[in-house]
């Protein structure tokens, strides 16, 4: 009896043996995850730290970047949609405008463009500002660039410059204004839903893709993209002046496009020539420094996300306003 009580007991002390350290390998485990995953939230930490410091100090540095005690050319690039809140909007070129202008270094200021186009009053904006500087600073010459594509928008901005330049096989033009949608009458008929629209006008909803076009409607809002049309048109007569060969070729106002080369013998630009050319035998200061404003990381990060969204609730509705293109 004593010897089987003693069996038992030390098989309990053993369980309780294994039971204690299998307690302690666990609890080892679970400090190792714990301390994984403090480790991982720190060095989270530490990254948005060094990505919110980064962000704070970039514009400083731009800033740094856009100050010289020397005499210098100001390049401003306009690239991409012309748009508001987007890198080529008013607001960031006409700010880096007026800083360029205000430098007493400035000898000239080169608008290196490379754009589609995009919204007509954001690219009348620019167009008035660049005029408005030009009187204002009449021994400051300004000197648009045209690298792979000066369309549209682009080219209403450009058309205010002193003096345009391109590349032989720059696309420059597009003089045109266009508005783009869709219509999904029969479709939704086909699937037999029925469109319920509650408006407080007549035309309060003439844009809306999912109900038939009315023709008064539809002559309405091509007077609109006329008048838009007409609006561009005089702006670039205006800045060419007797450059433009508009009375021997018309096209030049039909939203056509065409190359550096093609362009140069209708007007369309003075002279084929790149940044750096016109840096260095137009204005005589090879020196350039960048004074364009742009987007902190937080900037373009926060709208990516809000135009994500923006743009998918537009291409849902399919409609898209009034673009010079």
């Amino acid at each position: 009896m004593s010897d089987e009580w003693k069996s038992s007991s030390s098989s309990g002390e053993d369980a309780k043996s294994w039971k204690l350290l299998e307690k302690a390998l666990l609890s080892s485990v679970q400090e190792q995850r714990r301390s994984r995953r403090w480790g991982i939230f720190f060095k989270l930490l530490t990254f948005i730290y060094l990505f919110g410091a980064l962000a704070l100090v970039l514009p400083v540095l731009d800033l740094k970047k856009a100050s010289t005690t020397e005499a210098h050319t100001a390049l401003i690039e306009i690239r991409g949609m012309i748009a508001d809140r987007e890198e080529a909007s008013a607001d960031k070129v006409v700010g880096s405008l007026r800083a360029a202008f205000e430098d007493t270094n400035t000898k000239g200021v080169i608008l290196r463009i490379n754009s589609p186009g995009g919204s007509p009053v954001q690219s009348g904006y620019i167009y008035d500002e660049i005029r408005r500087l030009r009187g204002e600073y009449p021994q400051t010459k300004v000197y648009a660039v045209i690298s792979d594509l000066g369309a549209s928008g682009a080219y209403y901005i450009a058309s205010a410059a002193d003096e345009i330049y391109a590349d032989k096989a720059s696309l420059v033009g597009s003089i045109g204004v266009t508005a783009a949608s869709f219509g999904f009458v029969e479709t939704m008929e086909k699937l037999g839903v029925e469109r319920r629209v509650y408006t407080s006008g007549e035309h309060k909803a003439f844009l809306d893709p999912f109900q038939p076009q009315k023709e008064e409607e539809t002559r309405f809002w091509k007077g609109v993209l006329d008048t838009t049309h007409r609006q561009f048109i005089e702006s670039v007569k205006q800045g060419r002046g007797e450059r433009l060969k508009a009375d021997e070729h018309p096209e030049l106002f039909s939203g056509l496009v065409w190359s550096g080369e093609q362009a140069l013998q209708l007007g369309l630009v003075d002279a084929l020539g790149s940044a750096s050319y016109v840096a260095r035998e137009v204005i005589g200061q090879k020196e350039m420094v960048d004074f364009t404003q742009r987007d902190t990381p937080f900037d373009r990060f926060a709208k990516r996300l809000g135009t994500s969204v923006a743009d998918r609730i537009a291409l849902w509705m399919g409609f898209q306003g009034p673009t010079l293109r």
